[in-house]
């Protein structure tokens, strides 16, 4: 399986330079989501790239029940739906500690700022958290609990993984 993540798509075009990639960075240097046809248009394309995948896992993707909609449509098309969702469970307050342990050393202007974080935090609970929801009603979601030991937590990623095949 190919591991798909759009934190490493946006890297790569903002790496490039790519128009992609400029637009991505304004948006999340306000702490806000890449608007759906930016995301959508990377992701498909990395897609194309990796026709020989024997299917992928989308890390961070999708974070709206749009960008949801449209993933499933995208791969309804191609004959190869998604099969599961797995959302990490973890606290507002461990969250925010992450994000800016992370802020020491990603560079990101959005992991430094408290206010930039609590918009982060915000825009999650208004957009993101409904996907959940969206796949919960087609039988396709599975909560893991996101605090503890990574090994463990690792594991049950790869235990709920396994029951999708």
């Amino acid at each position: 399986m190919t591991h798909l993540s759009t934190g490493d798509l946006f890297r790569k075009h903002l790496g490039e330079g790519t128009p992609l990639g400029q637009l991505a960075k304004k948006y999340m240097d306000e702490g806000n989501l890449v608007p759906d046809e930016v995301v959508i248009g990377m992701v498909d394309e990395k897609i194309k790239s990796t026709s020989d995948s024997q299917g992928f896992i989308f890390d961070g993707f999708p974070r709206t029940v749009a960008q949801a909609e449209a993933l499933d449509a995208l791969l309804n098309e191609k004959g190869t739906p998604i099969k599961g969702m797995i959302a990490l469970e973890v606290p507002e307050e461990v969250l925010k500690e992450r994000i800016k342990e992370r802020g020491k050393t990603s560079g990101r202007s959005d992991d430094q700022d408290d206010a930039k974080v609590a918009n982060r935090i915000k825009v999650y609970l208004d957009e993101t958290l409904p996907v959940a929801g969206y796949y919960k009603k087609q039988g396709k979601l599975s909560s893991i609990n996101g605090v503890g030991e990574i090994d463990e937590i690792f594991a049950a990623i790869v235990k709920t993984i396994d029951s999708y095949e």
